[in-house]
């Protein structure tokens, strides 16, 4: 048998070796429900019915449950990364490969938009107080130089503003001071997750001051709480050669906060929740993740008025800016708060404010805008 032969043979054992075995693994691997890696619940086994069998929806769902749950599917997700780097692509996985090290998704053209406005002005007609909205562009838009040459740009300007107008809510525009400081030393946006960072979330609020009137509170302390945060995008591709983001606070030792987290029960007196720091989710640490409902109070704030702030995860690096100017702040993610949002405003109208915060690129496929009631 000539060498080739065998070299070929043994090539196709090898293979067949490695698939068998990556297939027995799957089969009897304990399957995950959440991966901290990606940050999201991974697919469950899906039910089967001669309908969704026909309709397509099962095939695909299957698709979905072997893909989550492949064995060492980071580490091939890695690989596969590596390559198409090395043949020269700049877009893996719906993330573009952008200029300065910055991971960057691509953004979807949304498709209910209507829906969302009909939400957003319902909600304004059952309330008495003000009602703002800030709509967040996303590091597509801030930082579309940075995108690979060719890469198709969609516009999230006009989205933004048919909200804007049709809405009735009071906008708070943030594009136009986002723009302005792009190019400063300091990022508006992660270079590794989709989420701003907090010095992008101090430009808004400045733009929310600017609104209602508010002074904003200057001379803060900036404190670096981590070096090596690597986010919801990073982990879409699994670059090894990336390096993390800092995480930076901005302290105001003149607070006396009292934070009350509804679901859980639990006080305490910061935002913040350090524990995050040491694991994969470190984004996690602004406002200690997910809940329903979370009533602040800052006794040592400027001004005896109430916030209501119905939001996405865009909030929860903004608040510790927002409670310098409210006595209380009550905090509402309508994906997991099953009372009325209204009826919560309508209880405690006197001087209160309503604040809607939402970024562009979550916002369409946001199950918790239904809520909005």
């Amino acid at each position: 048998m000539r060498d080739w032969e065998i070299s070929r043979k043994f090539t196709v054992i090898f293979v067949c070796v490695i698939v068998v075995a990556l297939s027995v693994l799957f089969c009897i691997g304990k399957k995950k429900e959440f991966s901290e890696q990606e940050n999201r619940f991974l697919s469950s086994f899906p039910e089967f019915t001669w309908e969704r069998l026909a309709e397509g929806e099962y095939t695909s769902e299957i698709g979905d449950y072997l893909a989550d749950h492949f064995p060492f599917r980071d580490f091939f997700v890695g690989v596969k990364t590596g390559f198409e780097k090395a043949i020269g692509k700049k877009e893996v996985n719906n993330v573009y490969l952008a200029e300065d090290g910055y991971l960057i998704e691509k953004y979807k053209e949304p498709e209910n938009t209507e829906r969302i406005i009909r939400t957003f002005r319902n909600l304004k007609e059952k309330v008495e107080a003000n009602v703002y909205l800030m709509l967040v562009p996303t590091a597509s838009v801030i930082y579309s130089e940075k995108l690979p040459k060719g890469a198709p740009i969609k516009s999230q300007v006009d989205t933004m503003s048919k909200i804007y107008e049709e809405s009735g809510c009071i906008p708070i525009q943030v594009l136009d001071a986002l723009k302005l400081m792009r190019n400063e030393e300091k990022p508006l946006f992660y270079h590794t997750d989709h989420h701003w960072t907090t010095h992008g979330a101090y430009l808004a609020y400045q733009e929310f001051c600017a609104k209602l009137g508010f002074e904003p509170v200057a001379g803060l302390e900036e404190k670096v709480v981590s070096e090596d945060f690597k986010g919801t995008i990073y982990s879409k591709v699994n670059d090894y050669t990336r390096k993390g983001d800092q995480i930076v606070i901005f302290e105001n030792p003149m607070q006396q906060l009292t934070v009350y987290y509804t679901d859980t029960g639990e006080t305490t007196d910061s935002l913040y929740n350090y524990e995050y720091l040491g694991k994969k989710d470190q984004y996690s640490f602004f406002l200690n993740n997910i809940h329903p409902l979370v009533e602040i109070t800052n006794q040592a704030a400027s001004l005896d008025r109430e916030l209501v702030l119905i939001k996405d995860s865009y909030a929860n690096c903004m608040v510790p800016f927002l409670v310098n100017h409210y006595k209380k702040i009550y905090v509402v993610d309508t994906r997991y708060y099953k009372e009325s949002v209204s009826e919560l405003i309508n209880q405690n109208l006197a001087n209160t404010d309503v604040l809607l915060l939402y970024n562009m690129n979550t916002m369409d496929t946001d199950l918790g805008i239904g809520g909005i009631y």
